[in-house]
């Protein structure tokens, strides 16, 4: 099939329209000679569209930019002759285009597993976007019933609610529409073509949520009536898959009537300012004196300047300075007042004032403020300013403390989980144990806020007295393994009425629970039927595997790559059927690509286990697995066959490559979680690519609760560590984590001491004239962007300056789009050729990853002529038996001496050791990643040096990039951050100064 790119569109009438440009037709397409309505010449077929995505098949006019008669092609269309040079402005034609249609739930299901042979559009990725905004709505619990009219109807509703931070998400979106999702509406406004969309795929998260036999309604008493009063139809219109329901136009108002208030919750609101409201700690006029005071302050905010604040007293003394950019703001600061004392009536006696300014309020009341008020304020979309300590106080708790036995086990026999452990409880607050005078104080408090060794802390008194109740007479006892392990984790049921804050432990539990536990495991030999030879970290890691495997806890390899993970499992699966001959078949999934190389690994080191290859036409599970200590299959066949899968216990499941599911909306991701095994493992060399949501997924997979649920830790974890950059959330976050992940990397000498060394060395270049020239004139263009926006829509603007300026410093055809010769255009690309002339002359192999597939079709064919001979090229629209003959060539030394990879499609999976060069054409901000795409030569089999040439422009923005990620390592390696996200968070004369172009950095 020919490639296709993807373009989606929102249509109002409550639909996902889905078309298609085809790349072969592109090229071959004739001119259409008039301005009518005509079809589209390249446009895929609706069969090939209902084939590829599913949908009903239609055609849609949609108004496209067009050169005389002849619609444009977009720059994701893969030509191979260059794109004409435009002699005219191109204008808006109507097209008649092959369209499929689907409803917002079955655009969703594709959403979630797009194919990977299919360009898409950003109309496509922006569409996305909304779905997933829509379900982080529901997923928030941020939905609301409501009543709808359509031409069929009338109709029950979940509407998302958009309020605080959600109101400029959403903004974020409607900004960065693309024209093409406009295409069939081109009058529409956005926010309208978006506020629908979102709603739509809200409405869907929620139906998709719902069991199938949920019931809103009460049991029914007599028999159930022809036609079910208007309440009870809309209430079971809520719960149904389509939401219509029949009731006659006045039922319809009176019902929209007393729904009224919840319809008015979360409207989007339009004001140039915001009330803000300001907790503070009112210093005492007397030394030690007692009880503390507080005091809510009353401020006004501006909506498009975070730092405009403004207090009370100045907004009733304006002057007129205020109307400068805000109309009547003390009729706009007294109505706001109004609604927020509606929202948290505690603040309404501050308003039986003439010139409202705050309120007064003690300890008790300052603790309501925060745990009540506010976040009632912040849903209903007011400003906060709270204490820097409350978002990291403190908690009174319980800590228990645990001993073991003895200091090290065989973790293959000695202990399990039931072993019983003795314990103890102590109250403290944070990490400190209290001391019994401090106990007793606390015994007299008077309010929920407390201080404590000079912090404040919070504390249900009558938890807290309870609490103290509790130690009295459960001070100490014993307990099995799996409890102490599970209230380590949070998920343990304790019958406490305060918090846990965790677990002390000594021996072997402490080195569990502190990650130390491979180091100090008494090793064991592998089975006699494996026949490779262990290295230390090897065998450590088998010990490591086996002790958990014995207490029942999913486990995550996550090596390096190239250090040995497929030895290590089939080393498992060999020892434990060595002693256990009962032993079950283990499921191990991976890519299509590395099925068989778990084949040949097995038959090579571990001839006694039986391998069954579940995967193609003729697969048969129940025959295969009677006769199979191991079935491997792929991510694709499992998701197929998992009602079959899912019949079976096993006695192991295996991830390969675990990081496919990362996405926990995924089919992959909820096909995994219906399989049962005595024990789960997860092989990844990057347990965490990008987010933080990527680890709570595969932990979730190993043991299912141990992080909550997903909001929760997007709550707890993702957004302190991620937008906040919290240690304190970080380290919470490994300390719950490290007893799973075993983490070794061949960097470390202790680890592996015979791999050659690797040798990084940054390759500078200068820009060309021409690339000069465009990276100034995007700078200009993107910087008044960003000036005249704020929220997610100036993320998002920050986040295209960068991509637009990496793309100028790779060529200016890139970031043109043209397709036009290469040529002596890009300094890049010069020093490119230099530097393989010179790798070509030792006759030595490279690798050269770009995360911009255009760019890498640009290079194929320059390179190939530049050289002399074939350049391979591995993408995401490469076929598996392609994909491996191309490795195999380049490991023989047969095939191309050049080899260039996507870092997406080639940055993981592949044995590449031939090559003994890695060049980065274009730095990647997620030093992991980069990492990963060098470890595809750096790995166990390499026996040369390996040079890496990280290609950087200079004084650029890649080199003043390059100086932060060198400073921010440190930060980097405390908890992963989301690709460049921290980058939009700079101020805009930081980021001025970061774009800005160097004198240096154009070559004479």
């Amino acid at each position: 099939m020919s490639m296709l790119v993807l373009h989606a569109l929102w249509l109002l009438q409550g639909e996902v329209c889905l078309w298609a440009e085809d790349s072969d037709l592109a090229v071959k397409s004739p001119s259409q000679a008039t301005r009518s309505a005509r079809p589209h010449p390249f446009a895929a077929s609706a069969d090939v569209l209902r084939e590829t995505f599913g949908g009903k098949p239609d055609t849609q006019l949609l108004m496209l930019p067009s050169l005389r008669s002849a619609p444009l092609d977009s720059p994701g269309v893969v030509r191979v002759t260059p794109r004409p040079v435009p002699r005219s402005d191109p204008t808006l034609l109507g097209w008649m285009v092959p369209v499929v249609r689907m409803s917002a739930a079955d655009a969703l299901t594709l959403f979630d597993e797009l194919p990977a042979d299919v360009r898409y559009g950003d109309s496509v990725r922006h569409l996305s976007d909304a779905a997933e905004f829509a379900a982080e709505l529901v997923g928030r619990g941020r939905v609301v019933p409501t009543v709808d009219v359509d031409a069929d109807g009338p109709l029950a509703r979940w509407r998302p609610v958009l309020t605080g931070r959600d109101i400029a998400e959403f903004s974020a979106l409607v900004a960065t529409m693309p024209p093409v999702a406009r295409a069939h509406e081109p009058s529409a406004e956005p926010d309208e073509l978006v506020l629908a969309a979102v709603s739509a795929f809200a409405d869907a998260v929620v139906r998709s949520m719902m069991p199938p036999d949920l019931d809103l309604l009460p049991p029914r008493r007599g028999r159930r009536p022809r036609r079910l009063p208007v309440v009870e139809a809309w209430l079971t219109a809520l719960t149904s898959r389509a939401g219509g329901f029949v009731a006659d136009d006045s039922e319809i108002e009176n019902l929209a009537t007393h729904l009224v208030e919840w319809d008015q919750v979360g409207a989007r609101r339009t004001e140039a300012a915001q009330v803000v409201f300001r907790l503070a700690e009112v210093e005492p006029d007397i030394e030690d004196e007692e009880p503390a005071r507080w005091r809510v302050e009353f401020l006004l905010q501006s909506a498009s300047d975070a730092s405009l604040l403004v207090d009370a007293e100045t907004v009733w003394d304006d002057d007129g300075t205020l109307r400068r950019w805000l109309d009547r703001p003390q009729e706009l600061f007294l109505g706001e007042l109004g609604r927020a004392a509606r929202v948290c009536p505690d603040i309404e006696p501050g308003l039986r004032t003439a010139r409202p300014s705050g309120i007064e309020l003690d300890t008790e009341g300052a603790y309501r403020f925060l745990s009540v008020g506010a976040p009632l304020l912040d849903a209903a979309g007011f400003g906060l300013l709270l204490p820097s300590w409350w978002d990291r106080r403190h908690k009174l708790g319980l800590i228990a403390t645990a001993s073991t036995p003895v200091d090290a086990v065989d973790g293959a026999a000695n202990f399990g989980r039931s072993q019983l452990i003795d314990f103890r409880w102590d109250l403290a607050v944070g990490d400190n144990t209290l001391t019994e005078d401090e106990i007793a104080a606390l015994a007299h408090a008077k309010a929920p806020l407390i201080r404590v060794r000079g912090q404040w802390v919070t504390a249900d008194l009558d938890r807290l007295k309870r609490g103290l109740a509790f130690l009295e007479r459960s001070r100490a006892g014993t307990a099995k393994v799996g409890e102490i392990l599970a209230v380590a984790s949070g998920t343990a049921d304790v019958d406490a009425p305060l918090e846990v804050l965790g677990v002390r432990a000594g021996g072997w539990l402490g080195d569990l629970l502190d990650g130390t536990i491979a180091a100090t495991l008494t090793p064991v030999e592998p089975a006699s039927g494996f026949i490779a030879t262990l290295r230390p970290y090897q065998q450590r890691g088998l010990s490591w595997l086996m002790f958990l495997s014995t207490l029942g806890l999913g486990s995550c390899l996550a090596d390096d790559m190239g250090l040995g993970k497929t030895v290590q499992l089939l080393a498992l699966e060999t020892l434990q059927r060595e002693r256990d001959s009962t032993t079950g078949p283990t499921l191990l999934i991976c890519p299509m690509s590395l099925v068989g190389n778990w084949q040949r690994e097995a038959a090579k080191f571990a001839p006694e286990l039986s391998v069954y290859a579940h995967h193609g036409r003729e697969r048969d599970l129940d025959e295969g697995i009677g006769q199979a200590d191991i079935v491997v299959t792929t991510y694709a066949t499992a998701i197929r066959d998992a009602d079959e899968l899912a019949g079976y216990q096993w006695n192991r499941i295996v991830l390969d490559e675990a990081q496919a599911v990362k996405n926990r909306h995924s089919r992959g991701a909820k096909m995994i979680r219906r399989l049962d095994a005595e024990h789960r493992v997860a092989l990844t060399g990057t347990p965490v690519e990008n987010r933080l949501s990527e680890l709570w997924a595969i932990m979730d997979f190993l043991n299912p609760g141990l992080l909550g649920s997903a909001e929760l830790f997007r709550t707890r974890y993702a957004i302190p560590i991620e937008k906040h950059g919290s240690t304190e959330s970080a380290e919470r976050l490994r300390a719950i984590t490290r007893p799973y992940i075993l983490r070794r990397v061949k960097t470390d000498p202790t680890i592996i001491d015979d791999l050659p060394e690797k040798l990084e060395t940054k390759q500078y270049c200068r820009l060309t004239v021409e690339q000069a020239s465009l990276y100034k004139a995007v700078v200009d263009d993107m910087m008044t962007k960003i000036e005249d926006a704020d929220g997610i829509a100036r993320r998002g603007n920050v986040l295209a300056a960068m991509t637009k300026l990496k793309q100028v410093c790779n060529h200016p055809a890139q970031l043109m789009h043209d397709r036009s010769p290469v040529g002596v255009r890009s300094g890049k690309v010069i020093r490119l050729e230099e530097i393989l002339d010179e790798i070509l002359a030792e006759g030595d192999r490279v690798l050269c990853f770009t995360q911009f597939t255009e760019f890498a079709e640009m290079l194929v064919p320059h390179l190939a002529a530049r050289f002399g001979g074939d350049v391979a090229y591995l993408h995401g629209g490469v076929s598996k038996k392609a994909r491996d003959e191309m490795v195999e060539n380049f490991q023989s030394g047969s095939g191309p001496a050049i080899f260039l990879l996507s870092l997406k499609a080639g940055g993981t999976g592949l044995n590449l050791t031939a090559a003994n060069h890695v060049i980065h054409l274009d730095r990647w901000w997620n030093p992991a990643v980069e990492n990963q795409a060098t470890d595809r030569a750096f790995r166990i089999g390499q026996k040369r040096k390996v040079q890496v040439h990280k290609f950087i422009c200079t004084g650029t923005l890649e080199e003043r990039i390059d100086d932060m990620i060198e400073q921010k390592r440190a930060l980097a390696e405390m908890a992963t951050s989301d690709g460049e996200a921290w980058l939009t968070e700079l101020s805009t004369r930081e980021l001025r100064s970061l774009f800005a172009l160097s004198e240096e950095a154009v070559d004479e």
